[in-house]
């Protein structure tokens, strides 16, 4: 019987690892992949991390595991299929048969990458479509790729490209962009990125690869010559564990405050997957020591 099952390894649930460990409470990290640090190692550059200006994201997330396994924390490979309550513990059922029981449970599974949900979407993925410009960007060397979206992670992604792309067209459905001032500045002063604001990819088109997408633009249809679409257009909480078990939103985030307490007794949320109005790397691993303060209090209380 474990004092705590984290469920998730990145940035939160590595951070909940490590205060386990220094709160001396019988802790393990269960990770869907194996040395997973989450999609922080998917950034190129981490700009907003005190102390670390300029880590690239794969080699924060390998220090942050490094932390916690130097302090001797515990991680099992598997991918969580049920939590279920037992009295006033918790069953963690994985997809390879094991069970695991414990006392509280740290949820901290992020989120994913939500899809444009256009014609070729689907079709095109991995043949022109990616999710990850820092995993693909390379590949589009001299060619001419689209970034759809408006947030941090979409113009990061167009900065990414225009360093390997000959052209890179920047498309938000908006009249502006969410991401913050110095990354639009940024962006807006990149000769070979073209901005196309009030504008949505509405078909992604090819034979055996991406060769165009359709773009409609203040009402009016475009057909765009390209190689590739990088989809940045956010994320959906993977919270469907939990939905039978705790309070959450509208938007699918699990309900909690920062000290990570949930509607469901002796579950704590930490991480993108809680509500909050700023999910960031710094914020994520915040939740995280705030989950295990507040597990240590529901244990010395139980």
């Amino acid at each position: 019987m474990y004092d705590i099952v984290i469920i998730g390894s990145g940035p939160a649930g590595l951070s909940s690892a490590i205060y386990a460990q220094r709160a001396g409470l019988k802790a393990v990290v269960i990770e869907k992949n194996y040395l997973g640090t989450g999609q922080i190692a998917e950034s190129e550059r981490v700009d907003n991390y005190p102390g670390l200006y300029g880590e690239n994201g794969f080699d924060l997330g390998e220090k942050f595991r490094s932390h916690a396994e130097s302090l001797g924390a515990e991680f099992v490979e598997g991918e969580v299929t049920e939590i279920i309550p037992n009295n006033n513990d918790y069953s963690i059922k994985l997809d390879n048969g094991n069970t695991i029981d414990t006392h509280t449970v740290i949820y901290a599974v992020g989120t994913e990458r939500r899809k444009l949900m256009v014609e070729g979407e689907k079709e095109f993925s991995g043949r022109g479509v990616s999710y990850c410009a820092v995993c693909d960007a390379a590949f589009y060397k001299d060619k001419v790729t689209a970034v759809a979206g408006g947030g941090d992670t979409a113009l990061g992604d167009a900065a990414l490209l225009s360093k390997f792309a000959k052209k890179v067209y920047l498309i938000h459905r908006r009249d502006k962009f969410r991401a913050n001032k110095t990354l639009q500045q940024k962006v807006e002063s990149i000769p070979n990125v073209e901005i196309l604001l009030d504008s949505q990819i509405t078909k992604i088109s090819g034979a055996n690869k991406v060769e165009s997408i359709s773009v409609l633009q203040n009402g009016n249809a475009n057909e765009i010559k390209v190689d590739g679409v990088f989809v940045a257009v956010g994320s959906v909480p993977n919270s469907a564990l939990l939905k039978d078990l705790a309070d959450i939103d509208s938007n699918g985030y699990v309900i909690a405050d920062e000290d990570g307490i949930t509607s469901a007794k002796g579950i704590f949320v930490a991480g993108d997957v809680r509500t909050k109005k700023l999910r960031q790397v710094v914020t994520a691993v915040s939740d995280g020591a705030n989950c295990v303060l507040s597990a240590e209090n529901y244990l010395e209380n139980k």
